[in-house]
């Protein structure tokens, strides 16, 4: 693909930056700069200025409400956003169930749920993980089974536990992996389920990360009735469902074009802070080494990146290039991390307060890098295991 910026992509670029700059929150900006702990409105307030600005779901069918942009202004607007260090839309109803409804849901399942994802007025959280089944997903054991209510209609009654369930405290609804034949060999036993999270029988129980966050929790389901039309695609089929949304989550993981501006405030982080020997740190030789070797990986991923959004507008879904965005753009995030702890040296000793925050002792940059750091150690494990990854590229690009 051309990688050159037209006259109508420098003007589209423009039109984005002064959007940013005159619609994000005011009060969301300040409270992100002063690192307070952001709420489901919070989150939802930017999706919702965006929806009204028919931006919020660009990679989604036009005549669903997406935008019809180019692959480039897909990438220039990844990379405004990251530039103006805006909140991303959160991906759980936009990014993962959205292509599953879309492509395997039923017409009433598309008219009941995606407006409501696109307009930033249901919150979604997933529910696959459990203890002992993560990157083993197919072993999952919440169980479902069929029943006929008193009212003649027919219904799931859902017991189990789901865990690391990302914002699940603030969800209006969920998409859950569910065994409906637990006789069948595990990926052929399992159905794709919405489930309203204020249902009888679902608590939801935080889970305090090592940062001292609120970002995931346990989920619990005590004989929580579903209504079958809740289902996508058919019975015991459900990994269908699974695969494709994980092969989009993957992708997003990736977060290119915010390592691009990580990179950029550690360089101006590595200029102010001192090395060993009394110069700026960037002049390091080591140092500037590593953040060299760093960038070479991003740009290389960047192309990656780049290839897979063509595709994706071709009509190609996401395959096997969806691993290797997740290995690599996970990695990257977890050096650009270290790198950011090694330039802040003392000052980003984990001095924590009670939501995971830096107490504030340092400069400014150091807020947050301790943090950052412990939460980012999940990265190469969710949305499938990087050791996962690399067994799916052995199958299916290299056939082994």
């Amino acid at each position: 693909m051309n990688l050159d910026f037209s006259p109508e992509d420098n003007a589209f670029r423009q039109e984005v930056r002064t959007f940013i700059a005159e619609n994000y929150p005011k009060a969301l900006r300040e409270k992100q700069e002063r690192g307070e702990t952001l709420g489901k409105e919070d989150y939802l307030s930017w999706h919702r200025i965006l929806a009204k600005k028919g931006w919020a779901v660009p990679s989604w069918p036009v005549e669903l409400g997406g935008t019809g942009w180019t692959p480039t202004q897909k990438y220039i607007w990844s990379e405004e956003q990251a530039r103006a260090d805006t909140l991303g839309v959160l991906p759980f109803g936009v990014s993962m169930l959205a292509p599953v409804l879309y492509t395997f849901g039923t017409e009433e399942q598309k008219q009941k749920f995606l407006p409501g994802i696109r307009d930033g007025q249901v919150w979604w959280c997933q529910g696959y993980s459990e203890p002992g089944s993560g990157s083993d997903l197919a072993s999952l054991k919440t169980r479902a089974e069929r029943v006929t209510g008193d009212d003649g209609k027919e219904y799931y009654i859902v017991n189990g536990q789901k865990t690391w369930t990302t914002l699940g405290q603030h969800a209006d609804w969920g998409f859950f992996l569910v065994r409906t034949d637990p006789d069948a060999k595990p990926q052929s036993g399992i159905s794709f389920l919405l489930i309203d999270m204020k249902s009888p029988g679902i608590s939801v129980r935080r889970i305090t990360t090592l940062e001292g966050g609120h970002e995931v929790n346990d989920v619990f389901l005590d004989n929580v009735k579903v209504p079958v039309e809740n289902r996508v695609f058919h019975e015991n089929q459900g990994w269908t469902c699974a695969k494709a949304l994980l092969a989009h989550e993957r992708s997003g993981i990736a977060g290119v074009a915010r390592s691009k501006r990580g990179l950029e405030r550690l360089r101006q982080m590595a200029s102010t802070e001192l090395s060993d020997a009394g110069g700026a740190l960037i002049q390091d030789a080591f140092f500037r080494r590593k953040v060299a070797e760093l960038e070479i990986d991003l740009t290389a991923l960047e192309f990656t990146e780049l290839r897979t959004l063509a595709g994706e507008s071709s009509g190609k879904g996401p395959g096997p290039e969806s691993s290797i965005l997740k290995i690599k753009g996970t990695e990257i995030q977890q050096r650009l991390q270290e790198l950011a702890l090694e330039a802040a040296g003392h000052y980003g000793a984990p001095f924590l307060g009670e939501a995971g925050h830096n107490s504030g002792i340092g400069p400014q940059h150091s807020l947050d890098l301790a943090g950052d750091y412990f939460n980012g150690r999940k990265t190469s494990i969710y949305g499938g295991s990087n050791e996962i990854q690399r067994n799916i590229i052995s199958k299916m690009v290299l056939g082994l």
